[in-house]
């Protein structure tokens, strides 16, 4: 009798333990998770939709928009006849009946979403029907009204892993926290076996739709650069090409055209490889335009002078190598003037020779190559600079007219901007100001990144490329009455460790009216057949651009 009894308060004390540690869990270790599931039981929600935030151009025109749309739910517990509310819609929404049917049997759901964004005329439709059970969602789908302009610079709006709208690439990726917003919900509580409580008030949680945002893009400004650079496309047969204008002052960016591109309203109908934007997500080699960048350190430190004469009498053999000139021709005693002019290898080598190569390679660092430049877009990469002890003499030269290194257009506009702005390089950027829902704004102030020039150094520097333009292959070209500062470029594409001597990358960097620049642009062209060189290709798009520039932003001749 007593070991009965005291197996029985054993298993007594074991169940009372049990039931303790089993109330603890419940109660305080599941607790959060516990109460969020009742709460789902008695609560059903169904989501509103937050309407997405405007992408507006520097005037306030819309450059992206939302047009108007609905969702479509069901109410099961609403519904008198399911074959016919499942028949109708999949004929008129063209999806199959089993998609719709295999959620409808659930009993526990309140309301369940069929599609959304769909189009006013399909909603008057199926609401013309009159089906108890039906019922519809005020939405928004996003709208392009300029098509394809500035493509790649905006992104485009597709669906994320949960099938909720997500902006990729762009304008779209970079700020889609800001434009999407936070949806609302509506909140309906149901008794304990499941059914809605009539009595009881549905609670509606309003969405907060998303930020709109301002850019420094200029709508006429990107409707020239996109014309002008199609046109030169088809004339000089390249295979696409870039245009890169921005406001040295400030940074921002008036337009950045490439070609060929797609339309964000049907981006699914298009080649992936078209969603980048190249100006922030392809290199290049800048060729003969980064002697420009060569020429200001060698003056910065104080090695040279626009008038100091430099040896072209002939090839220079370096590590084996012999570089030559572009055309094969030489001519002696120059000045560093005259090497821009006649954009010389050879002049190039011998002024990077009064550079101590540490030097040189911290300036390349300081013009921003190797690293991002900051701008507000998704999908910016940056091409590495090789480590210093991996730079060999022949590597030295060949970098000083710009061959050996790879950057990206936007890194190679930024850089040249400074010259245009004191010495003083700005971080591009795209947008220049966020709206909020309460009426004002966040501005995002221009920022120096850094001094890179002395004022008067750069001073010099703009003279020296105003001499380019007007003494070298591009003097006949340029439009008359204005001082434009330029400089071409001609890179051979690398291959499988060689050069490809057929295929060239052209490119023209430069800015305008001297005096007081209001924009700095880069073009560049891919493998253009007619020509291989910038002067031929690059150029004349540059200043065909730049000619209506001066027409539209009121700038007139020089005196």
């Amino acid at each position: 009798m007593g070991k009965r009894v005291t197996v029985i308060f054993i298993l007594f004390f074991l169940l009372f333990g049990f039931i303790v540690v089993k109330l603890f869990i419940l109660q305080v270790v599941s607790f959060e998770g516990l109460s969020g599931l009742a709460e789902k039981q008695r609560m059903a929600s169904l989501p509103i939709i937050a309407s997405r935030g405007k992408i507006l151009a520097s005037d306030g025109s819309p450059l992206v928009l939302n047009k108007k749309t609905y969702g479509i739910f069901l109410e099961p517990k609403s519904i008198k006849d399911k074959d016919i509310v499942l028949n109708i819609l999949a004929k008129e929404l063209d999806i199959s009946i089993s998609t719709i049917s295999s959620k409808l049997n659930n009993d526990s759901l309140l309301w369940l979403p069929v599609i959304h964004q769909m189009e006013e005329k399909k909603k008057e439709i199926i609401a013309s029907y009159k089906l108890d059970g039906v019922g519809f969602m005020d939405e928004t789908k996003r709208y392009y009204p300029e098509a394809s302009m500035a493509a790649q610079l905006l992104g485009f709006v597709g669906k994320g892993v949960s099938g909720e709208d997500q902006g990729y690439f762009g304008v779209e990726g970079y700020y889609d926290q800001q434009l999407r917003g936070r949806d609302g919900r509506l909140i309906q509580e149901l008794d304990p076996v499941g059914n809605p409580i009539l009595t009881a008030e549905r609670q509606n949680i309003p969405a907060e739709n998303g930020r709109d945002l301002k850019l420094y893009l200029d709508k006429t400004i990107q409707f020239i650069a996109e014309r002008q650079l199609r046109k030169g496309i088809e004339i000089y047969g390249a295979k696409g090409g870039t245009v890169t204008i921005l406001d040295p002052k400030t940074g921002g960016i008036l337009a950045m055209a490439s070609l060929p591109s797609y339309n964000p309203d049907g981006f699914y109908n298009y080649q992936q490889e078209l969603y980048k934007n190249p100006i922030v997500s392809s290199s290049y080699e800048p060729g003969s335009t980064f002697k420009v960048l060569i020429m200001g350190a060698a003056l910065n430190e104080g090695k040279i002078k626009s008038d100091t004469i430099i040896d072209e009498a002939g090839p220079v053999e370096i590590g084996g190598y012999t570089i030559n000139t572009w055309n094969q021709k030489y001519h002696g005693r120059i000045s560093a003037t005259e090497v821009l002019n006649y954009s010389s290898n050879v002049g190039m080598v011998n002024i990077e020779k009064n550079l101590d190569q540490n030097i040189l390679l911290s300036y390349i660092g300081n013009y921003g190559f190797g690293n991002l430049t900051g701008i507000d877009l998704q999908e910016e990469t940056s091409p590495d600079i090789r480590e210093r002890n991996k730079w060999y003499e022949i590597d030295y030269a060949t970098v000083s007219f710009g061959q050996g290194i790879a950057v990206t257009p936007i890194q190679m506009v930024r850089a040249v901007s400074a010259v245009a702005n004191k010495g003083k390089m700005m971080e591009p950027h795209i947008v220049k100001e966020i709206k909020l829902a309460d009426g004002s704004n966040i501005l995002i102030k221009p920022k120096v990144m850094k001094q890179v020039f002395k004022p008067e150094v750069a001073s010099v520097l703009t003279e020296m490329m105003v001499s380019a333009v007007d003494n070298g292959e591009t003097k006949v070209i340029k439009p008359t009455g204005f001082r434009i500062a330029g400089k071409t470029g001609t890179a051979q594409i690398p291959i499988a460790g060689h050069y490809d001597s057929q295929k060239t990358i052209t490119s023209f960097v430069g800015f305008a009216p001297v005096e007081n620049p209001a924009f700095v642009m880069l073009v560049t062209l891919r493998e253009p057949t007619s020509s291989p060189w910038g002067s031929e290709t690059a150029a004349p798009i540059f200043f065909a651009i730049a000619k209506e520039l001066f027409s539209y932003m009121g700038i007139s001749p020089s005196g």
